[in-house]
C-alpha cells in the first residue's frame, strides 16, 4: 500500500522540507505538546488496564464476590462490568476535552508556524 504526501494547506502552498520538520520536532513547543499528552494519556491509560485486570481477576479467583447479589438477579460481576463500559466512555469524553483544551491549540500553533515558514 503506497503512501500519499499530505495535500498542501494552500493550493500551491510548498510543503515543509525534512529540516523543518525536525527542527519542529526538536523544539520547546513540541517537547510540551507531546508532554501535555503522556501526563495525560499514560497514567489513564495504566489505570485503566489495572481497573481491567482487577475485573479479570476478580473474576476468575473470587466467584463468590462477584455472585453476591446486589438487586434481583443483578450481582457484583454484572455492577463492574457494566461500570468497564462506563469508565471507557468517561475516559473518551474526558481525553476529547482534554485534547480540546490543552492539545489541540498547542497542535494547531505549530502547525501554524509551519506553514508560514514553508
Amino acid at each position: 500500500m503506497a503512501t500519499e504526501t499530505p495535500p498542501p494547506a494552500s493550493p500551491g502552498a510548498p510543503l515543509p522540507s525534512t529540516e523543518e520538520f525536525i527542527e519542529v520536532q526538536q523544539s520547546a513547543d513540541f517537547g510540551e505538546l507531546r508532554r501535555s499528552y503522556r501526563s495525560f494519556a499514560f497514567p489513564l491509560t495504566v489505570g485503566f488496564i489495572a481497573w481491567y485486570l482487577l475485573y479479570v481477576l476478580l473474576s476468575n479467583y473470587a466467584g463468590g464476590f462477584m455472585g453476591t447479589k446486589v438487586a434481583g438477579n443483578v450481582n457484583v460481576a454484572l455492577v463492574l462490568g457494566l461500570a468497564q463500559f462506563l469508565t471507557t466512555f468517561l475516559i473518551a469524553w474526558w481525553y476529547a476535552r482534554h485534547a480540546a483544551a490543552e492539545l489541540d491549540p498547542k497542535a494547531a500553533a505549530i502547525k501554524s508556524r509551519m506553514e508560514d515558514g514553508a
